[in-house]
């Protein structure tokens, strides 16, 4: 019964690798983008000086709405990824997992300002940014106190930069934090942060860059300035790729590296012969919510404008996510019994995973249908998948993220069409929307998935290898067996 289960479920996930390029004029409107007004927010021109073409002022409306965004996503991460993972690892190893997550985030972020966000986000080649944002250099004029701005996906409509900077921050480290629930219990605190900052900077920032970069919608005035624009974008960006808010960059990224440390690290002492169950799921349903709550701000921020967009998102967070919590209980409850709450909260994440690049691009019945698509296929990739790998993947991070990524990666190219009910895309040139075939556009989106799945895989076995050859990634069997929050924090979660 469960080779048929997932024989069916893989070939449900992969049924629709049929359709659409876009017109060639019309640049995709991705999750993020980068590019730079040169003009300044605050600055007032000269009383005498010649008239210039007035500087665009970001709305207070949009601003504020991306800084509520911002502060969502941190919540997903530190509380929120920390105590879902926390929970689900032994009492000894409780510690551990909220440093790495609590570490990771403020390493990704400090490199994010020193160089991440510009090697993602400017222009460099179609792979990989240039410099001009190191160290944030030019976002900040101290003699004017003007602040650039980054443009939107509306022609005219701009946000100050460091508003979007701080946003895609949060990105970039929530994502390599992800990667630790693959391993974890067993890497040595040392070997996370090397490894992490390794990835960070030649998995992360060349994924983000070719789904993500481009040089916004203003750009494209005609069809000639529509090639050049186009040919400054990232490769999968200029291809058509859709990707709202990150099932290639965040979701599968960190879980193709997840699954590789799993294999590379080594099974966990005692694994398949000791007990390993969560010890704490309270913390971890904990965890759930608030990741489901800062998720709003994951995918309604990534549209950059407080407007319809935005609400798409949002509503199609809600209704695919609790779509999925009702699917994978359902799933359970037949095959094993009894619906837990353990399954639930996986659930809800696998729904929200599946869901992320989607939900700016379909309508609530295509979100409806890839959350409860997500529920049952992420459920037979953290039992009948995972047992076809036989890695130890601890906390499920490729059966849920990988897998709840591709599905819903691949369906974004379904349901964006509109005869299943989604937005179609944006031509900048000629200010309409246009219509996706469902062939092409799946094919598109298989290049993506395909292209992050073989690039993060061999950035993360040479990163692996790296660390290995010099600083080892495994703790000693003893430490292990003792527990990491004693032997590498030398503290306790829980005093009795």
């Amino acid at each position: 019964m469960k080779k048929i289960l997932a024989s069916f479920m893989l070939l449900a996930m992969l049924c629709g690798l049929a359709a659409p390029a876009f017109a060639e004029e019309a640049a995709p409107a991705s999750a993020v983008t980068a590019t730079v007004a040169a003009s300044a927010v605050e600055a007032a021109p000269a009383v005498e000086a010649p008239v210039a073409a007035p500087a665009p002022v970001p709305n207070k409306g949009d601003t504020s709405f991306m800084l509520l965004a911002t502060v969502l996503v941190i919540m997903m991460s530190i509380p929120g990824l920390a105590l879902f993972y926390g929970g689900l690892v032994r009492s000894k190893n409780m510690l551990s997992i909220l440093m790495q997550v609590f570490s990771i985030f403020a390493l990704i972020t400090v490199l994010w300002a020193i160089y991440g966000y510009s090697l993602a986000f400017t222009t460099g080649n179609a792979f990989i940014g240039g410099f001009d944002r190191v160290l944030l250099k030019g976002v900040f004029d101290p003699v004017t106190g003007a602040v650039a701005n980054a443009a939107t996906f509306s022609k005219g409509v701009y946000i100050p930069e460091f508003a979007f900077i701080a946003f895609q921050a949060t990105f970039a480290a929530i994502t390599v934090a992800l990667v630790v629930g693959a391993f974890a219990e067993r890497m040595k605190f040392a070997s996370v942060m090397l490894f992490s900052a390794l990835w960070f900077t030649f998995a992360y920032l060349p994924i983000a860059h070719m789904v993500w970069f481009w040089a916004g919608p203003d750009a494209y005035t005609d069809a000639a300035a529509a090639e050049a624009a186009t040919a400054t974008a990232g490769w999968l960006f200029a291809k058509g790729a859709l990707d709202f808010a990150g099932g290639t960059v965040v979701h599968i990224n960190a879980a193709v590296a997840g699954l590789v440390g799993a294999f590379m690290i080594g099974k966990r002492v005692g694994y398949g012969k000791e007990p390993m169950a969560p010890h704490n799921l309270v913390m971890t349903m904990i965890g759930a919510a608030l990741l489901w709550v800062g998720w709003f701000g994951f995918n309604a921020g990534s549209a950059l404008e407080a407007g319809g967009t935005a609400t798409l998102a949002f509503a199609n967070t809600l209704i695919a996510t609790a779509a999925a919590v009702v699917t994978w209980l359902s799933a359970e409850w037949m095959l094993k019994g009894k619906p837990s709450l353990l399954g639930a909260a996986s659930g809800a994440v696998a729904g929200l995973v599946a869901i992320t690049p989607a939900c700016g691009w379909v309508g609530i019945g295509g979100g409806l249908i890839i959350g409860a698509l997500a529920g049952v296929v992420c459920f037979w990739g953290v039992t009948g998948l995972k047992k076809l790998l036989g890695a130890d993947d601890s906390l499920d991070v490729f059966g849920i993220h990988g897998i709840g990524g591709i599905l819903g990666a691949l369906l974004t190219g379904v349901f964006n069409t509109w005869s299943m009910g989604g937005t179609g895309i944006i031509d900048y040139v000629n200010n309409t929307i246009v219509d996706t075939t469902i062939s092409s556009q799946v094919w598109i989106q298989a290049q993506a998935v395909l292209t992050t799945v073989i690039w993060s895989a061999l950035v993360a076995f040479v990163c692996y290898k790296i660390v290995d050859l010099t600083i080892g990634l495994r703790v000693k069997e003893e430490d292990e067996r003792e527990g990491l929050d004693t032997t590498s924090h030398g503290e306790r979660a829980y005093n009795y």
